[in-house]
């Protein structure tokens, strides 16, 4: 992979992180376009992906110092409470993980036309929570200690283990569920963006592990350079992005986003 590849490729990533059109399918459809050796290319995904988690941490800081100060009360306050939610959410991306992670990384090897399917299922989520709450009045939970319930938590949590698969957007389909579950949107668009943090931190972990006990190598495909320039990218892209998503929940209408997945899922069906 070349460093200008790179750069341009993190700063896709850090601008799709937060919307909800894949970055990892986007990823792949740049690294097509661009014509960037796929040897290594999933190293260098968990390393940018890695970059707009910490991108993450410095928006939401605030918030993240509050919740381990609430947490190490060891008392169930409403930081616990959260902290117990994001938990909960995160028990079907790891079962996913660590039961089918030979076919989920499979998945970045497979053809662009499977990125295709998985914007067409992006923007069928992004419509329908779009127009529920008009045309089927989904009532929106009240009374509800941090704006979001156990269930409604386990239930975004196996929208985000189905969005491992490139094409399916992580903050799409979390946020579209936990609309249709009756989140509000302001609590849904933090809690989606918090959710992620655990199990990205978690891989690259692990990947750091191996390559310090020797048993795997990371990045050999890809070059140091083009690791690094593709995080610095993703982070600082990253930082943009997630501020803009935040208001753009809030006020903007995901039907945008469900057209623009359908077209570049048309896109790559016609020239792919």
């Amino acid at each position: 992979m070349e460093w200008w590849q790179a750069i341009i490729l993190g700063i896709v990533q850090g601008l799709t992180e937060f919307l909800p059109v894949s970055s990892s399918g986007h990823l792949m459809i740049f690294k097509e376009i661009l014509g960037a050796d796929g040897e290594g290319f999933l190293d260098f995904t968990v390393a940018v992906h890695f970059a707009t988690v910490l991108a993450t941490i410095v928006v939401f800081w605030g918030v993240i110092v509050n919740l381990f100060k609430g947490f190490f009360k060891f008392k169930y306050n409403d930081e616990t409470d959260y902290v117990c939610k994001i938990l909960v959410s995160l028990i079907p991306v790891a079962l996913v993980g660590f039961l089918f992670k030979d076919q989920v990384e499979a998945l970045f090897g497979s053809s662009l036309r499977n990125v295709g399917v998985g914007l067409c299922i992006t923007a069928a989520l992004l419509w329908i929570s779009d127009s529920a709450g008009k045309r089927f009045k989904v009532p929106v939970a009240k009374d509800t200690r941090n704006g979001i319930s156990y269930w409604q938590a386990f239930v975004v949590g196996i929208a985000q283990a189905f969005a491992v698969a490139p094409g399916i957007s992580r903050s799409g389909s979390t946020i579209a569920t936990g609309l249709l579950c009756g989140v509000k949107r302001e609590a849904m668009a933090q809690f989606s963006f918090l959710m992620v943090l655990i199990p990205i931190i978690g891989e690259q972990s692990l990947e750091l592990l191996k390559v310090a006990m020797g048993s795997e190598t990371f990045g050999a495909g890809v070059g140091s350079l083009p690791l690094i320039l593709g995080f610095i990218s993703a982070f600082v892209s990253g930082l943009f992005a997630c501020k803009v998503m935040i208001a753009m929940v809030k006020k903007a209408k995901l039907l945008w986003f469900a057209l623009y997945c359908l077209v570049v899922a048309a896109l790559i069906f016609i020239l792919a």
